[in-house]
């Protein structure tokens, strides 16, 4: 069995949690897509129908607000992964 010093232990675990925060943050990605995604289909729907525009806005945004809690969570996780 191989045995590492303590500094040695404390470096590997700080270096893990870095390469983790770096992987949580990639989860901010897709909300970021899915909000375009959702503004570009909403400005079409607009567009067809403009009397509709108070219907498809309100969706679009309680939509981008669901979505966006997502990238919230992987920030919080990995600002938590690096501080502690």
């Amino acid at each position: 069995m191989i045995e590492f010093s303590p500094e040695t232990i404390e470096m590997i675990i700080r270096s893990v949690s870095v390469i983790a925060a770096g992987l949580a943050l990639i989860a901010g990605v897709g909300p970021g897509v899915g909000m375009g995604f959702a503004a570009g289909k909403a400005t079409s729907a607009v567009r067809r129908q403009p009397e509709a525009r108070g219907a498809i806005v309100t969706t679009m945004l309680l939509g981008q607000i669901i979505s966006g809690s997502t990238g919230i969570y992987s920030l919080v996780i990995a600002i938590y992964l690096v501080f502690t």
